[in-house]
């Protein structure tokens, strides 16, 4: 029932949402609608935005882009500077802000009135967390994903350890950048790719991984070392967080990623049976997680 070999034409009819009544003749049905019948009709269609880990990119998600815009729903995958078709070098990026902006220039330009659903995956996780500390009223949930937890970012050595990939036990994986100088800290980070299927993608179609190892890029290490966000406990605490673990997971491992949660205790955690890339080994089971917990998100506000 489930081909995981890309997006299908066919898929489990209770994953559809009914489309919704057409509106009856007349003019009484043809004034716009109220304010409260747009904010229903938003909840019952909520705009997703999708946010890829280090060295991916907005094509991480093609499969769950397909997914939900054929149920409908609306989607905007982001890629951030120097990931996916944008242009920068990943070695001249040296700080999170810089790293990050096209999130954040994505969340300035959404409407007050807008609301989105704003998932990260992996070291996406820091992406959404700033922006939760910056426009939480534009955010009707954010969703981890595998991804690194961090209220206030990398303050502590216990937050390191918590949410950078520790690879120790597969050796030598990282071809490394050195844009500011040999002398000086690694400012990129790449597996490399005779690792990548068996760290990030071992339970991934096979395709899927050909296709990363052709796409990803080198990761800012240094931009997101430096991520560090100042404490707005009540804005920040205003979004409800789902987190969603992988327990097959190479790269942020599930203690790492249960260290995080009991930490900073998200109000739901799900659990997928996935390696670190349910996008690809198991897109239809995190799309039905994404469309449950939209359902339920109005409970958070």
């Amino acid at each position: 029932m489930q081909n995981q070999q890309g997006c299908v034409s066919e898929f489990p009819k209770q994953l559809i949402l009914p489309c919704p009544a057409k509106q009856k003749a007349g003019m009484e049905e043809e004034v716009m609608m109220s304010m409260t019948e747009k904010e229903t009709a938003a909840m019952n269609n909520p705009h997703f935005v999708l946010v890829h880990g280090l060295g991916g990119g907005a094509w991480c998600w093609y499969k769950i882009k397909c997914l939900m815009e054929i149920s409908g729903y609306k989607v905007s995958c982001i890629d951030l500077k120097g990931a996916g078709t944008d242009r920068s070098d990943a070695n001249s990026i040296v700080s999170f802000d810089d790293y990050n902006k096209p999130l954040m220039d994505f969340m300035s330009a959404l409407p007050h009135s807008e609301q989105v659903i704003l998932v990260g995956h992996s070291a996406g996780g820091l992406s959404v967390t700033q922006a939760t500390h910056k426009f939480a009223n534009k955010i009707r949930l954010a969703v981890y994903v595998a991804a690194t937890m961090l209220k206030s970012g990398f303050l502590t050595d216990q937050d390191t350890k918590d949410g950078v990939p520790d690879f120790s036990q597969f050796g030598d994986v990282y071809e490394l950048g050195f844009g500011l100088g040999a002398e000086q800290p690694p400012t990129t980070a790449m597996v490399k790719k005779e690792f990548q299927r068996k760290i990030i993608y071992q339970m991934s179609p096979q395709e899927d991984s050909t296709l990363a190892a052709l796409l990803l890029r080198p990761g800012p290490t240094l931009a997101l070392q430096s991520a560090r966000f100042k404490e707005d406990g009540e804005m920040v605490e205003k979004v409800g967080r789902i987190y969603i673990k992988t327990m097959h997971d190479n790269v942020i491992k599930p203690e790492q990623q249960e260290a995080m949660i009991k930490k900073w205790s998200p109000s739901q955690v799900h659990v997928l049976d996935s390696d670190h890339s349910p996008f690809f080994s198991a897109p239809f089971s995190l799309f039905g997680l994404l469309l449950k917990v939209a359902a339920t998100s109005a409970g958070y506000k």
